[in-house]
């Protein structure tokens, strides 16, 4: 094992935050590179003694050639997966072009890129597939050996294009769907990618390589769909496929009953209308393992999601950027008129009780009142291209920073201390949402909860006063609701803060 570390682009995203576990566990010293050093920390893996943290950007070289010094090898697993990106293809290829050369520089050995399947020359091919092997390129025209995997439809739970299968096949016992049912793919398991990966870092003779990497066998979608059906023990679902589904009109569709959003949901689509099937199965002799099939590979996934032992979700990819007036705290410097609306209640409980109700909020257990004013909230905020509800939560109990929690994420996080929540719903200006635990000297714990807004002009501001007997019984109700789910006698409030 060299003693040099690894460097992992990507390391909080659903593949990255799988393989750096992985190569810790196989001796291998990491250098996970992520734009928020709090989210890094926060993963299971973030105090590992052979781990180092690197802050910087793909679109930043200067912060690229920082991590990369002293590495010996690097993992690329970055993309612009948004079709509400602008020109995403030209962000790929200064990204990648930064990093052929922030590799070279730093006297890498090898570079190791996770990309797509097709046909590179297929002129049907979709602009998100062929921006990949546009990447794929590029790093390989660099000074560094880059070894290119490219998957077909990873499967595994907590992706998106497992999650797309899932809720479609759950929810809806009839779909109507495009062609593209019909579409040979070769998907492959989460874990059969991670040892792909590893094993490139491992032999030689991968080193420069391009590779094919697919599942046992090949099926079309709609088999897919059929074989879902049987593992979560549903009837058999009626598939109707119609000529006059666009892509764009079914990454809507997806949007509207899946957790994936319309700019993640439309690439994907487009996808789905090329043929990935291996051509080239060279690796299976250099990288031997046992391939999951397709049902192997779904039972695995529901059976994560049952134990609640999803390790990574699509949801976790992004960057984590606290807005500057949310991080001043003072509404005099924070170059706006910041609204605020608090409450706070006293409970005969210890932190520790009052937080274990408080980490359980979103998802499963909900927002704990107004439940069907928040449905209403999450429907509208779909239909306008919004996450809504469906995110949920990657655990019922367990947060980390840069966490989904339906349409809020993690933004701060001290356990049995407090909480801060960053909206992403579509609204006309920016929102939080902060618990705060206060321990009293008789014992008690003073619960504070505090929602700021900073609007985007006029239409924010009457957004904010429209809502507000809205959010004033909300937000007291959920304080109540806390209080009881705590078990605790609620000595104070809800009083206005």
């Amino acid at each position: 094992m060299k003693a040099e570390p690894v460097l992992v682009t990507g390391a909080t995203g659903y593949v990255g935050g799988r393989l750096v576990p992985r190569l810790l566990a196989a001796g291998h010293r990491v250098r996970a590179l992520g734009r928020s050093l709090a989210k890094l920390r926060s993963r299971p893996w973030g105090s590992h003694p052979l781990l180092e943290l690197a802050q910087g950007d793909v679109l930043d070289e200067d912060s690229l050639l920082r991590a990369a010094q002293g590495c010996w090898a690097a993992f690329y697993l970055v993309h612009s997966m948004t079709a509400a990106a602008q020109d995403f293809a030209a962000v790929d290829r200064r990204a990648a072009g930064n990093l052929a050369r922030a590799a070279a520089a730093a006297g890498l050995n090898r570079l190791i890129y996770l990309g797509g399947l097709g046909g590179a020359d297929d002129p049907g091919l979709s602009e998100h597939l062929r921006s990949r092997f546009e990447v794929a390129r590029i790093l390989q025209a660099g000074a560094v050996p880059t070894t290119f995997l490219r998957a077909a439809m990873i499967l595994g739970s907590g992706g998106a294009a497992f999650e797309i299968l899932r809720y479609l096949v759950d929810r809806l016992p009839v779909m109507i769907t495009p062609r593209w049912v019909h579409t040979p793919v070769q998907p492959i398991a989460i874990r059969n990618v991670l040892t792909y990966l590893i094993g490139c870092l491992e032999h030689d003779d991968t080193r420069g390589q391009s590779f094919d990497i697919g599942g046992p066998e090949v099926v079309t979608y709609r088999q897919l769909m059929e074989i879902y059906a049987e593992e979560a023990h549903l009837a058999r679902r009626l598939v109707i496929p119609v000529p006059v589904l666009t892509p764009r009109l079914s990454s809507y569709w997806i949007h509207l009953v899946t957790p994936v959003p319309a700019s993640i949901a439309q690439p994907l689509a487009e996808g789905l209308a090329n043929p990935v099937v291996c051509l080239d199965n060279r690796i299976r002799e250099i990288i031997p393992q046992e391939l999951l099939d397709c049902r192997q590979t779904i039972r695995l996934a529901l059976q994560r999601i049952e134990q609640q032992r999803v390790e990574t979700c699509w949801s976790d990819a992004g960057a984590l950027i606290p807005p500057e007036w949310a991080a001043c705290g003072d509404a005099a410097y924070a170059g706006g008129t910041i609204l605020s609306l608090g409450y706070r209640i006293r409970l005969k409980a210890t932190p520790q009780e009052v937080w274990q109700a408080v980490s359980r909020i979103g998802g499963a257990t909900g927002w704990y009142y107004g439940e069907a004013l928040w449905s209403i909230r999450g429907w509208f905020d779909r239909l306008l291209g919004g996450s809504g509800l469906r995110r949920g939560r990657r655990h019922p109990t367990e947060l980390r920073i840069g966490d989904a929690l339906d349409f809020f994420r993690v933004l701060e996080l001290e356990p049995c201390k407090r909480l801060l929540l960053l909206a992403e719903m579509k609204m006309p200006g920016e929102a939080t949402l902060e618990f705060r635990l206060t321990p009293l000297p008789d014992g008690a714990t003073e619960l504070t909860q505090t929602a700021r807004f900073l609007p985007r002009g006029l239409l924010g501001i009457l957004y904010w006063y429209v809502l507000d007997p809205f959010h004033k019984n909300i937000y007291q109700g959920m304080l109540r609701a806390v209080a009881a789910a705590t078990g605790k006698p609620l000595t104070l409030g809800p009083e206005p803060v």
